[in-house]
């Protein structure tokens, strides 16, 4: 709910712009919401929908098939995988007799196909572990048909107080990409089948859901936040044989807005033309060491500049390969050409959306620092930080291995975590900035040659 918030008259004029430029934080802190997680009191039934192929998993939780089946399911991810694998043949007869799916009263055949993981996590530390069984089904005819029955009783008969839920997590003609709460139907002994009713297909569905899978991919993606990171921090900075302060939020802003664009650009092309099989897309490896290798680049750019006050250069440059890891977003895209259409339109709208939200978090905090003593360290640093980050990244990537750096970043860029890590952030810079005015100590802005302490006789003209 939005609400209108009254500013009295006698607030100053900084401080009306200070509110300004806090108000897209807190506008963007009511996107933020909590995450669902498996309970691990339920197996679950997902569904991967297409307009002609229909695919899924059963999920069984740790504690039953230890109870049912007499699995100890203890040690090490590859410990509890290969003790599932000794017993896969009796696990998936168990998944087939007790999931049935089809239509018009027919059941359709379901070919199950290894096991897996749902994570590292396990019911012993605090988090429900869970084993994974894929299938396909063997759909009769040319096209899924929108109303299926399913029957789904794990557990029912052995295990007392069990029930089931059903859920579709991917459906390209209805917008559902990666769904992982949106419970369908439960089944419970009483009542152990029923109609799932996948609805009507519709490209406006397809189009919100693909923007919505758009944002969460910059937002849950910590390569993609720095990159855009390091590229705003010189954007407050004009080059001038050393970096000194832009002189106004209009330039700064302006040159804010030449990165993200061109930026975009670069990203949309290679994006497009990758979810389209236009051109090939690369090994994931191969373009996340790019993309880490990039925002060293970028970093290291911060430090020495090449292209002087040109970072769009870069932006559009790097972009390019960028657009290549955003494409993993549709590697899976088994649909039409139209609905391919639609959902790249809404997933470039969307990774549009999550950019502007990680500028607007970062750039309020930026601008109001930048005429102090603290920023050109904060500068340095700060570049230095990224540029050892994501080098790290790139050798993780290139001999595979983890050093738990992604970890480390999401300490910081989880959300909604970052957006209250910003909002604090941003309200000590305005503290500073205004102890530094006050004791005239504001750096003279690009283009301006007077003494810091010059700066107090001009009051509210230079503000900002």
């Amino acid at each position: 709910m939005n609400e209108r918030t009254r500013v009295p008259a006698a607030v100053g004029g900084r401080w009306r712009g200070l509110l300004l430029l806090l108000a897209p934080l807190i506008l963007i802190l009511t996107l933020a919401g909590p995450a669902s997680a498996h309970r691990g009191e339920q197996s679950y039934l997902y569904f991967d929908v297409t307009e002609t192929e229909l695919e899924g998993r059963v999920e069984f939780p740790y504690t039953d098939v230890r109870e049912v089946f007499g699995l100890a399911l203890e040690g090490s991810p590859e410990d509890i995988k290969d003790e599932l694998e000794a017993s896969l043949d009796e696990l998936i007869d168990y998944a087939l007799t007790h999931t049935s799916i089809g239509a018009d009263g027919l059941a359709w055949n379901l070919d199950f196909d290894g096991v897996e993981l749902l994570s590292d996590r396990d019911d012993t530390e605090g988090e429900p572990g869970y084993a994974i069984f894929p299938f396909t089904v063997d759909v009769p005819g040319s096209e899924v048909p929108r109303e299926l029955d399913v029957t789904f009783t794990p557990f029912f008969d052995e295990l007392d107080n069990r029930d089931s839920i059903v859920l579709v997590a991917n459906d390209w003609q209805r917008g559902v990409f990666e769904e992982e709460a949106n419970e369908l139907v439960f089944f419970n002994p009483g009542d152990p089948s029923g109609t799932l009713d996948l609805g009507n297909p519709s490209q406006w569905l397809n189009f919100t859901g693909s923007v919505e899978l758009g944002v969460d991919h910059i937002r849950t993606g910590p390569d993609h936040i720095l990159f855009v990171l390091v590229l705003l921090l010189p954007s407050v900075l004009v080059f001038q044989s050393i970096w000194r302060p832009a002189p106004s939020f209009g330039s700064s802003l302006w040159r804010v807005l030449k990165i993200v664009t061109m930026f975009t650009i670069a990203h949309s092309i290679t994006f497009s033309l990758a979810g389209l099989d236009f051109i090939p897309l690369p090994p994931s490896a191969l373009v996340e060491t790019i993309i880490a290798v990039s925002i060293a680049a970028a970093a290291i750019h911060n430090l020495r500049p090449v292209v002087q006050n040109r970072e769009w250069v870069l932006a559009f440059a790097f972009g390019l390969f960028h657009g290549l890891g955003f494409a993993s977003l549709v590697d899976a895209l088994d649909t039409s050409r139209t609905a391919q259409l639609v959902s790249l339109l809404g997933r470039n709208i969307g990774i549009e959306i999550g950019q502007a939200i990680a500028i607007l978090i970062a750039f309020p905090a930026l601008f109001l620092l930048r005429r102090t003593r603290y920023y050109q360290p904060l500068f340095v640093v700060g570049s230095i930080g990224l540029a050892v980050i994501s080098l790290i990244w790139a050798a993780e990537r290139i001999f595979d291995f983890d050093l738990g750096t992604t970890d480390l970043a999401l300490l910081f860029l989880k959300w909604p975590r970052i957006l209250w890590v910003m909002v604090v952030a941003t309200a000590i810079t305005a503290v500073i900035y205004r102890v530094e005015h006050r004791a005239g100590r504001l750096l003279p802005v690009a283009g301006d040659d007077r003494s810091p302490s010059d700066d107090r006789a001009v009051g509210a003209t230079t503000a900002g």
